[in-house]
């Protein structure tokens, strides 16, 4: 006997899936997002993406002997920012400490970060799961500068360089309650942290430039214990996707390695996205393991009460709020809501075409329809097509008041996307105008009639099959330019006169 996939009932991977239905996973995750400022954290440094090797550079961010760092008060500013969106408190006199550790794109051999003291403590977010409203616990924000980056690419393929613009760009880490309890939460809560963070203008968010990634940590414990089992760390994932298969395979892993007998190492792993696996790197560090201490160098981060109300006084619409007022205003879905909301530039391009006057409902199908599935493929967004808003809404229009039909917007939008030409101007081109005109409809649809009097006798004999060829003779005679709702009125007139 096999199982569906091929799987005889007594080989390893279904015992290991049997084996895992007495455990629990425990999973947390720790992201790191670039925050969105012109300078890095400790100096006047550019954080510009893709410039040459070693040119975002000075002698602080270099940790040349006798520099001083300056806090950036901006990175400061979006850290709260993000802090207040997700329900932490803010501690008014936070501290930065070294966290020493050696390794080649670590100029200091240490990085400045946040140890006992941090900027956001306490927090939460919510995820919906299966339409279920799910609870996140947040510990804490903290800001930290990036490291470097190593490149195993030049002229000597046994050489690894070193690339050190990104050694001080300013960083939040935003470290989850080990609240989650499946590889889908963990990837819907990483969704959410990055709606968030792209919404207040926090980070860019951009994954393929490192601008958001997330180390995950997962451990398994036997069903109803509560004492947490020994967990391992995948680190550096930059994507929703790749979250997801990373934490699904160390959970496997572990219980293959616990059905077997063997413990699991504390250790951190890296994710292969081509063999969909995990692999060992080092062991775990623990917080003694970095000899933290104070920043010398740094004062206490001391904020005001009032400064951070003024911050709080300025912040956005929230996604949540934004969905809950699309349901209520617009009488739009939990889904259909929340799917527009999740992402802060489709959000925009939506209300662009509702200021322009598109009426909502139909506006929302253009955008998770045809749009989405274009933002998908192509993997692109509004910042990105060649109309505007304003262009998609004028094409809603236009369908709405009948002068055009389905499939002719359907042409049209085609046009828009590939030249961004204009709705108006694509029609005329294509000579694409819905034929409403009653009288022309009714001579064109007499003569149809006329020309086909066999399946006249057929209809008005009782076989309403016959209706659809009047239909299609008629829109053929239009080419393919008749309002179909008045091409159907007008067909059944004449057919019961």
């Amino acid at each position: 006997m096999k199982l569906h996939d091929g799987s005889r009932p007594d080989s390893p991977a279904i015992q290991t899936w049997e084996f895992m239905l007495n455990f629990e996973p425990v999973i947390g995750l720790e992201i790191h997002s670039q925050l969105a400022t012109a300078s890095k954290l400790f100096c006047r440094c550019s954080t510009e993406f893709g410039q040459a090797p070693n040119t975002n550079t000075c002698p602080v961010c270099l940790g040349l002997p006798g520099v001083l760092p300056v806090t950036n008060a901006r990175a400061v500013e979006l850290a709260v920012r993000l802090g207040l969106a997700t329900h932490c408190t803010i501690r008014l006199d936070s501290q930065f400490a070294r966290k020493n550790y050696f390794y080649p794109d670590l100029p200091k051999a240490y990085q400045i970060s946040q140890y006992d003291r941090p900027l956001c403590e306490k927090g939460w977010v919510e995820i919906l799961v299966n339409g279920q409203v799910r609870r996140i616990g947040i510990t804490r924000i903290h800001i930290e500068e990036d490291a470097g980056k190593l490149v195993h690419e030049g002229g000597d393929p046994q050489a690894s360089y070193v690339d050190l613009n990104r050694a001080g760009v300013p960083l939040v880490e935003i470290v989850s309650e080990p609240d989650l309890r499946t590889s889908e939460e963990a990837r819907l809560y990483m969704e959410k942290i990055h709606s968030l963070v792209t919404y207040l203008n926090v980070s860019n968010g951009n994954m393929e430039q490192g601008n958001l990634r997330a180390d995950a940590n997962v451990s398994l414990r036997p069903v109803g214990q509560q004492q947490f089992g020994t967990r391992t760390e995948t680190k550096n994932i930059n994507s929703f996707r790749f979250v997801q298969a990373a934490i699904e395979y160390e959970m496997e892993r572990q219980a293959e390695e616990l059905r077997a007998g063997r413990k699991i190492i504390q250790e951190t792993r890296l994710y292969d996205s081509l063999s969909k696996t995990t692999y060992s790197m080092r062991s775990k560090e623990e917080a003694h393991d970095y000899r933290y201490f104070p920043e010398p160098d740094l004062p206490v981060v001391q904020l005001t009460q009032s400064w951070v109300d003024a911050i709080a006084a300025k912040m956005p619409e929230l996604p949540e709020a934004k969905s809950a007022r699309y349901q209520q205003e617009y009488g739009l879905s939990a889904y259909d809501a929340s799917v527009l909301t999740a992402d802060r530039a489709v959000t925009e391009f939506f209300e662009a075409m509702l200021a322009r006057g598109a009426p909502p409902k139909k506006a929302v199908n253009w955008v998770m329809g045809d749009l989405s599935a274009r933002f998908n493929e192509e993997k692109i967004g509004p910042s990105q097509l060649k109309f505007s808003a304003g262009d998609l809404a004028d094409l809603v229009i236009r369908v709405e008041k009948g002068e055009l039909s389905g499939k002719m917007a359907k042409t049209v939008f085609e046009e828009m996307y590939a030249t961004g030409k204009t709705p108006a101007a694509i029609i005329q081109e294509q000579g694409l105008t819905q034929v409403s005109d009653t009288g022309a409809l009714e001579a064109i649809i007499a003569q149809v009639l006329a020309e086909n009097p066999e399946q006249v006798a057929q209809f008005r004999s009782g076989k309403d099959r016959v209706f659809g060829f009047f239909v299609g003779k008629v829109m053929q005679a239009t080419k393919g330019q008749g309002n179909p709702s008045v091409v159907n009125d007008l067909l059944r007139k004449q057919l019961s006169a």
